[in-house]
Order: structure tokens, then C-alpha cells, then sequence
């Protein structure tokens, strides 16, 4: 299966960081996920990650942080999709036959009740969206690496949510 030769990313998503991690464990990404994006009509991405805050300063825009919001992870899913995107792109390179990753996406908090229904497919288009060939979810205690790359594992994740 093809899968099996794709990239596996270990994602921890957090209000306050987006760390991305290979198979082996090396750390690829750990950045805060702001976005500076311009003000108007025609919202354009200006900064992804640390640089944000200054870029929105010196450009007139704005910054934001699509992960920031008291009752849930997620407060603007479109924006979440593009800091996601650009961070994985990031983690893999932008070459021209780059696979597309298999993507373990761990969102992080406890929210009262646990994440909903709608929270988890939310999580799962995330993933997708951000150019995930698979998504598996993930929530709990952070993944080792010799358990995050076995097949009982990923199995039990695709059904999380």
C-alpha cells in the first residue's frame, strides 16, 4: 500500500504551540501558530509562525492565532488550515515529488466534556486540508515514537472521534 511509504507526522496542536515531529522523532517544527494576515477586502497571509507578530506591526495587518478561543481549540477553521499547511510544508520541504504525510494530529487541552463529534471531524478535515495523504487522531498522553509507528496504534487512531 502506498501509504506505508508516506511520511508519518506527529502533530501536537495547541492555542500556544504546533510542534511536528517525523518517525524518528526528530523535531521538524515547534512554533507558535500565529498568522499576520492584511486588513480588507483582499486577506492575503503576510507571516506564519514567530515573525507574525512583528509583520502585522510593520505591515498595518492584523495577527491571529486560529487556535486561540476559551470554550474550544479551533476558532476559525479556514485560517487553522492554512498555518497547518504551511507548517507541514515547512516540516517536508517543498519539493516536486514529495509525498503527501500520513499525519497523527494530537490536539492538546482537556476541554470540559472532552472534545466533541464535531470537534473531531473538525480536527480530521484539518488534517486533510493541510495536504495529509491519511489522518489519524490522537488524544491523551503525548505518543512515543516506537508506539506511534506501529500499525496496532494507527489503527486504533483512525477511529478516534
Amino acid at each position: 500500500m502506498f501509504s506505508r511509504f508516506s511520511p508519518l507526522l506527529y502533530v501536537q496542536l495547541s492555542a500556544e504551540r504546533i510542534v511536528i515531529e517525523e518517525a524518528s522523532g526528530a523535531r521538524l517544527v515547534d512554533e507558535v501558530p500565529d498568522l499576520a494576515i492584511s486588513r480588507g477586502p483582499d486577506v492575503r497571509v503576510m507571516a506564519v509562525g514567530a515573525p507574525a507578530r512583528d509583520a502585522a506591526v510593520r505591515a498595518g495587518g492584523r495577527c491571529v492565532n486560529p487556535f486561540a478561543h476559551p470554550r474550544t481549540l479551533m476558532s476559525d477553521f479556514t485560517l487553522a488550515e492554512v498555518v497547518l499547511r504551511y507548517f507541514v510544508r515547512r516540516a517536508l520541504g517543498n519539493g516536486w515529488l514529495t509525498p503527501s504525510p500520513r499525519i497523527l494530529l494530537h490536539p492538546l487541552g482537556d476541554p470540559e466534556g472532552g472534545f466533541t463529534q464535531v470537534e473531531w471531524r473538525a480536527f480530521r478535515e484539518l488534517a486533510l486540508g493541510a495536504g495529509a495523504s491519511k489522518a489519524y487522531l490522537w488524544s491523551g498522553r503525548p505518543v512515543s515514537v516506537v508506539e506511534r509507528n506501529t500499525a496496532e496504534f494507527l489503527k486504533r487512531c483512525e477511529g478516534a472521534g
